[in-house]
């Protein structure tokens, strides 16, 4: 909740800085009007003198004004937006101050003088002077010079200062105790996402146990030279096989440095697929969510996973049935009350009892684990895929703005959170995961490394501009994972020399920048431990990216990451605009996920998919209700298909295989959501005029007559 003050503040000054660009637009303009005058003036015929006089005459009295708007002008020149930080401050300064005294706050290297920034905010805290005296050991490196001006009140970050300004220096002590909670550089002990990341890795002397086998099954060099020598030819081999294709490359265009990519023609669909579909689904039975779900758990038996928490409550009755309807409400997002006026067999009491009593997170990922590996037997799914690739994608639900986890989402607009979802290439979700808005979305890319225990492990990711960076780039390749992005406008990344003295004869001018191979060679044990230790499950891929993915000074093995990610970048990146099979094939992957995503909120489709909960644990569990449910279907929408095309064999229709891998278990027409109800027709209904015959008598309703 710190770091989201400390970031919701910023956010603020950023938009008010947006807003007195706009307030101020006629003032800016009347100024650069002024100067365009003064320019002619300049310009003008005449003596120094007689263009002395023609600027006075354009200036006029006003020169003390524009002075003085030009100043204030100069303040927030560049984006700088933090002189409009206090007024976003005041109401925040004792809730910092008090986490600052509560929490622990130690750093994880050598370097104190955050830690002793902040013990002099601490001793100064009931001190209201403007200026506060500056010790001499009081150490000042961390500070920006964007931040020293309004600090020390001198632009040059070397000059000698004996104070400090008090409000100012504490922003700046509290933003920068935010960078380095998010980056590493600070930690909290014995807890749980902010401790020293270190402290979860295995030992040095478990690594040298494991790094054998590891290496062997990885494929990875553990000697740092030859590591690095075989990243460096794999580097230089992509890019001379991108130069030797690019006269061939009709897609790929380079004018002044910057690589520019045609759009992909579609391809081309099998003759007769919209008459073939629209057969298929005529077979294909109709059922409503509720009794798929039931019909999915006579086949898998999916609600064994739950059960009382604790092992020591009273055992209820039909528990599959129960299960099943909890299921229903939580993963349509129904809740228990409207569920209870829908389903008849139990009331809200007994729905929330058995959410909070029998099912956990856990229970349902092992439900959702059952349901892949029966999808992954089946042999229609395996013209879709064969679960060597998936992709990963988010998507926005919606949240109460009072919400604690709830943020603005900008991409998105509204309020929420971020549901995460990896999606196998056969169309089911091997992986799902809830964040804030505020949070980089390929932090998570990873985790399913360690979490997902099904059958179906790719070892191909697709995602896309939020599923990658540099760092991301670096540990995927670590663990085994081919990470193949889409990104958004990455001809503006850098592009990566193998070698300085190597070049190329037509894709030379995309090569700006060249790899640190000594960091890298250097930094290996240690990247390799965190690779280990990931595959070891002690420490999950978000849980280090949250670190490595946030740019840190101090961090070492933040820039050995990165320059490992820039490699493996620049290699994909030099496939990716050579091979239009690779472009194809991302395409299409990606916008599987992106199904996925539009299947599950058309399951969603109870409370305006608005989730109404308030805790974090039950806004995540709600986000596994819809995987789990959505992944039913999607199994019970494979088994409707597969028997429909058995019909259509029986009634001599042909199949075309083509076809059918253009299909997708997406299919919602077979699906009525929203159930049967019982419709009353024999019920004696209560005429209306007995709400018609009411009077207020001294604001108290009364019926008439009384």
């Amino acid at each position: 909740m710190y770091i989201r003050l400390v970031q919701r503040m910023h956010s603020r000054a950023r938009e008010a800085l947006n807003q007195h660009r706009l307030d101020k637009a006629a003032e800016t303009d009347a100024l650069v009007e002024t100067l365009h005058n003064v320019s002619l003036a300049y310009k003008a015929d005449g003596d120094a003198n007689d263009r002395l006089q023609a600027i006075g005459a354009v200036i006029g009295h006003q020169i003390d004004s524009i002075i003085e708007k030009c100043e204030k002008h100069s303040l927030l020149a560049g984006n700088n937006y933090l002189p409009l930080l206090p007024k976003f401050y005041k109401g925040q300064r004792a809730v910092f101050l008090s986490f600052f005294e509560s929490v622990d706050l130690v750093s994880t290297s050598q370097d104190q003088a955050v830690i002793s920034a902040m013990k002099f905010v601490i001793e100064h805290k009931n001190n209201r002077s403007e200026w506060l005296p500056a010790p001499r050991d009081l150490d000042l490196s961390f500070i920006s010079d964007t931040w020293m001006s309004m600090i020390t009140g001198k632009k040059n970050s070397n000059a000698l200062f004996d104070k400090v300004h008090r409000r100012n220096f504490e922003l700046c002590v509290f933003t920068q105790a935010m960078n380095e909670l998010k980056s590493g550089d600070l930690c909290i002990p014995l807890s749980d996402k902010y401790r020293d990341y270190r402290d979860q890795l295995i030992s040095w002397d478990e690594y040298e146990k494991g790094i054998g086998l590891f290496a062997e099954q990885a494929g990875i060099e553990v000697d740092a030279k030859l590591f690095s020598e075989k990243l460096r030819k794999e580097l230089n081999a992509a890019a001379h096989k991108a130069d030797r294709g690019f006269l061939d490359n009709e897609y790929l265009v380079i004018e002044n440095g910057e690589p520019t990519l045609k759009r992909l023609t579609a391809s081309q669909k099998p003759p007769g697929l919209e008459s073939f579909e629209a057969t298929v689904k005529q077979y294909m039975k109709e059922n409503d969510v509720l009794n798929i779900l039931w019909e999915t758990d006579q086949w898998l038996n999916w609600t064994k996973h739950f059960g009382p928490i604790s092992g020591l409550d009273t055992k209820i009755e039909n528990p599959q049935e129960r299960y099943v309807i909890t299921s229903f409400c939580y993963g349509c997002n129904l809740g228990p009350t409207q569920t209870a006026r829908s389903v008849k067999i139990l009331d809200r009491r007994q729905i929330s009892f058995i959410n909070q009593r029998h099912v956990t997170e856990q229970k349902l990922n092992e439900a959702i684990v059952t349901v892949i590996n029966a999808y992954r037997d089946f042999p229609l799914q395996r013209l879709w895929g064969l679960g060597k690739s998936a992709s990963a994608d988010g998507t926005k639900w919606d949240l109460y703005p009072q919400n604690l986890m709830s943020e603005y989402h900008i991409r998105y607009g509204g309020y929420g959170g971020i549901g995460y979802y990896l999606v196998a290439d056969s169309y089911i979700a091997l992986f799902s995961r809830f964040s804030t808005c505020g949070s980089w979305e390929g932090h998570y890319i990873l985790d399913f490394v360690t979490e997902n225990n099904s059958e179906v492990q790719p070892d191909i990711v697709h995602s896309d501009t939020q599923g990658q960076s540099a760092p991301i780039f670096g540990l995927a390749n670590l663990v085994g994972i081919q990470l193949m992005p889409r990104i958004r406008n990455w001809k503006d990344l850098h592009f990566y020399r193998a070698d300085p003295d190597i070049r190329y004869e037509h894709i030379d001018e995309l090569f700006t920048e060249q790899i640190d191979w000594t960091l890298i060679e250097t930094m290996l044990p240690d990247m390799l431990r965190v690779a280990l230790s990931v595959k070891a499950g002690k420490i999950t891929p978000s849980s280090i990216l949250r670190r490595l993915a946030t740019y840190s000074r101090k961090n070492k093995l933040y820039f050995a990451f990165r320059e490992l990610g820039r490699v493996i970048r620049t290699k994909f990146l030099l496939q990716y605009m050579s091979d239009i099979e690779i472009r194809r094939m991302i395409s299409v992957a990606t916008n599987k996920s992106e199904r996925f995503n539009q299947f599950a909120d058309f399951l969603l489709f109870g409370g305006k998919g608005m989730i109404a909960e308030n805790v974090r644990d039950e806004q995540r569990k709600v986000i596994k209700y819809n995987h789990l449910v959505a992944n039913l279907v999607i199994l019970h929408t494979l088994v409707t298909m597969s028997e429909a095309l058995r019909k259509m064999v029986e009634h001599g229709h042909s199949i075309d295989q083509d076809a059918l891998a253009c299909f997708s278990p997406y299919q919602t027409e077979h699906i009525n959501r929203f159930g049967e109800y019982e419709l009353k027709s024999r019920q004696e209904t209560a005429p209306m005029e007995s709400a018609m015959n009411i009077t207020f008598l001294d604001d108290v309703m009364v019926p008439s007559g009384f």
